[in-house]
C-alpha cells in the first residue's frame, strides 16, 4: 500500500499555514486567457488495465468524444523491462499484486491548460508521459523514482503535476508542458493522493503504507509502514508539517481503524478534509484550525460483502470521495459494497445507496451538478446527480476505469488522427 517521526511545526508557520487554508477557493486546471473559444471541457477516464484513456463530455449525457492510447510506446518500455531482471520482478509484482492480474497502465492524468496534450502517469511502467493528442505520440517521459507511479494531481493554474511515485516514497512535481523535473519530496511509505490548496500554495501528500499483505488484522496494523500525511509548500517543497491520524483517530477512541489516508477531499472554504481510511465503510472530517477528527461517518455495509478484510482490493473497502462545490453534499464510492452515495454535509445523513459495480473513484461533472464515479467492475462511469442522489446515465468505456478527471481538448477535437 512505522517509523518514528517528528511532528514540529513553529507557530509562526502554523498560522501562516491555517490563513493560507481559509483562502477563497480558486478554479482549477484553468484554460490561458483569451483562448476559451477554442477549448472544450471534457473528462478524462483512466482506463487502467487496456492503457487507454476515454475522454467523455463534462455534462449532459456524458457521451463519448474519443479515445486516447496512452501506451503508444508499449513495445519499447516491455523490450527495456525484459532485458532487466530487476525491472522485470517489479513489473510482475505489480501485475500480481496491486494489478490484481493485470498491468495497470493509466492511473491518473490531466490535460495541459492550452488543450493540446494529456499528460499520464503508468503505473507498470514506472513513469509519467506527455501524449500530444492530435498525433497521439508522446512529447517527453519522465522516469519516476523506484517502480511504480501512482495518483497525481494538478496546480490550480494548470503548469505543474505533483506524482507519487510509490516505492520510491517520493513525490515529483513537473512541468506539465516541458516534463522538466520543478522539485521533489520525500513521504512516508507509498505516497497515493496528491492535493494541492486552492490557491497552490501548498501540496498535501498521503502515504498509505503497504496495502498488498494479508496481514490485515488490527493488531497488525504496526506491519503496514510509515503513514502519514506530508505538507510541503509548493513553492519550495519543503515539509511544513506532518499529520499522523493515529493520534487523532486514537484521541476519539478508534484505536481499531487504520490510519491509511486514501482519497479525501477539502471544502471550499479549506477549513475541512474529509478522508477516506483503509478497511473502513465510511469517512472522517478532520478541522485543520483544530488539528482534531470532528466528526466520523459510517456508512451502510452491503450484506453481500465479507468482512475479510483480506478480500478487499489493495485494503480499500470505499475508495472515492468528491464534493459539490457549493461544499453542501459529498458523494463517496463504497467500493467493495457495490455502491455509491450522496451525503449531506451539514448532517451527514446518506441519500439513497445506487447501485454500482466496484466504483473506484468519484469526482464532479463539469457543471458541478452530477457526482462522476468510476465503475471499475462494470466498465462503465455512471453519473448520479447531487439533488436527488439518484443515478441519471451510465457511459461505456475501457477496461477498469478508475480516475476520472475534468480537463480541456480542442473544440473540435474527435480523438489523435494515429
Amino acid at each position: 500500500m512505522p517509523a518514528i517521526r517528528t511532528r514540529h511545526l513553529c507557530s509562526v508557520a502554523a498560522a501562516a499555514f491555517v490563513l493560507t487554508l481559509t483562502a477563497p477557493a480558486t478554479a482549477a486546471t484553468a484554460a490561458p486567457a483569451g483562448s476559451a473559444a477554442a477549448l472544450r471541457e471534457v473528462m478524462f477516464v483512466a482506463n487502467n488495465w487496456d492503457g487507454t484513456a476515454d475522454v467523455i463530455k463534462s455534462s449532459g449525457d456524458f457521451a463519448k468524444i474519443g479515445r486516447v492510447n496512452v501506451i503508444p510506446d508499449k513495445a519499447q518500455r516491455m523490450a527495456e523491462i525484459n532485458a532487466d531482471p530487476i525491472r522485470w520482478i517489479a513489473f510482475m509484482t505489480i501485475r500480481n499484486s496491486v494489478g490484481e492480474g493485470h498491468d495497470q497502465f493509466a492511473d491518473d492524468m490531466y490535460s495541459t491548460p492550452d488543450g493540446t496534450s494529456v499528460v499520464v502517469s503508468r503505473p507498470s511502467f514506472a513513469d509519467v508521459v506527455s501524449i500530444n493528442l492530435t498525433t497521439g505520440a508522446l512529447n517527453w517521459r519522465f522516469p519516476v523514482s523506484g517502480y511504480r507511479a501512482d495518483h497525481m494531481a494538478v496546480s490550480p493554474d494548470g503548469k505543474r503535476v505533483a506524482v507519487s511515485a510509490s516505492t520510491g516514497n517520493t513525490v515529483h512535481i513537473l512541468d506539465i508542458t516541458t516534463g522538466k523535473q520543478l522539485g521533489s519530496f520525500a513521504t512516508g511509505d507509498k505516497p497515493h493522493e496528491n492535493i494541492f490548496t486552492s490557491d497552490g500554495k501548498y501540496i498535501w501528500n498521503m502515504a498509505i503504507g503497504d496495502v498488498n499483505t494479508s496481514m490485515d488484522a488490527p493488531w497488525q496494523d504496526w506491519t503496514k509502514g510509515d503513514r502519514h500525511i506530508t505538507v510541503v509548500d509548493a513553492t519550495t517543497y519543503k515539509q511544513v508539517k506532518v499529520i499522523d491520524m493515529r493520534q487523532r483517530l486514537d484521541a476519539i477512541g478508534l484505536t481499531d481503524y487504520s490510519d491509511a489516508v486514501r482519497p479525501a477531499v477539502f471544502s471550499p472554504d479549506q477549513s475541512k478534509l474529509y478522508f477516506q481510511v483503509s478497511f473502513f465503510n465510511g469517512f472522517f472530517e478532520y478541522d485543520i484550525a483544530t488539528d482534531k477528527i470532528t466528526r466520523t461517518k459510517t456508512l451502510p455495509k452491503n450484506p453481500a460483502t465479507s468482512d475479510d478484510r483480506t478480500t478487499f482490493v489493495n485494503d480499500s473497502r470505499h475508495h472515492g470521495i468528491s464534493m459539490k462545490p457549493d461544499g453542501s453534499k459529498l458523494c463517496v464510492a463504497g467500493t467493495m459494497d457495490d455502491y455509491a452515495t450522496v451525503v449531506d454535509r451539514a448532517t451527514l445523513k446518506e441519500g439513497p445507496l445506487v447501485p454500482v459495480s466496484k466504483p473506484y473513484w468519484a469526482t464532479v461533472s463539469g457543471d458541478g451538478k452530477s457526482c462522476i464515479v468510476s465503475e471499475s467492475g462494470a466498465d462503465q462511469v455512471t453519473a448520479i446527480d447531487f439533488a436527488t442522489g439518484q443515478k441519471t446515465v451510465s457511459v461505456a468505456v475501457g477496461d477498469h476505469p478508475q480516475r476520472v478527471r475534468l480537463g480541456h481538448v480542442g473544440a473540435g477535437w474527435t480523438g489523435p488522427a494515429s
